[in-house]
């Protein structure tokens, strides 16, 4: 968590949901005064047992070492927000006080872990959408729904 980052920022294009090729001119500028190429946008889901959070336009830099999570742009796509104590945080709902997630600081940074965060779905279903057994089971990478 950044309280001085302005956008969310992720190295790991593997994270985004629904990413697309980024086609703007902008950088990233960090510290150093450096701009880093932005190369995808997209979104990110976390998933805890409480609930799951969104962090919308959220930017692909391959170069950065750190994914960066802004707390405003977290409090404005979530409802929620901060309490950040010496080796802790907590993420609270904005209406019911209720704790969220808590997550302990790493070198003197706010960070989220892995242990606090459920590994995300690989599959979701949509009753918007319908489509055929053979479909999905190509969607999976299987090659063949036939057994030889």
């Amino acid at each position: 968590m950044d309280t001085d980052a302005n956008q969310h920022v992720t190295p790991d294009l593997t994270t985004l949901a629904a990413s697309k090729l980024y086609l703007g001119n902008d950088n990233l500028h960090v510290g150093d005064g450096n701009g880093l190429p932005i190369s995808h946008i997209g979104h990110i889901k976390i998933y805890t047992p409480h609930r799951s959070f969104t962090l919308s336009n959220v930017l692909h830099v391959s170069t950065i070492t750190k994914c960066l999570h802004s707390v405003q742009k977290f409090y404005l796509d979530n409802n929620v927000y901060f309490e950040f104590y010496h080796f802790v945080f907590y993420v609270k709902d904005l209406n019911t006080n209720e704790v969220l997630l808590s997550c302990q600081s790493k070198d003197g940074l706010y960070t989220l872990s892995r242990s606090s965060v459920m590994s995300v779905p690989q599959a979701y279903w949509s009753p918007c959408i319908s489509a055929s057994a053979n479909l999905w089971h190509r969607r999976l990478g299987h090659p063949t729904s036939c057994i030889f």
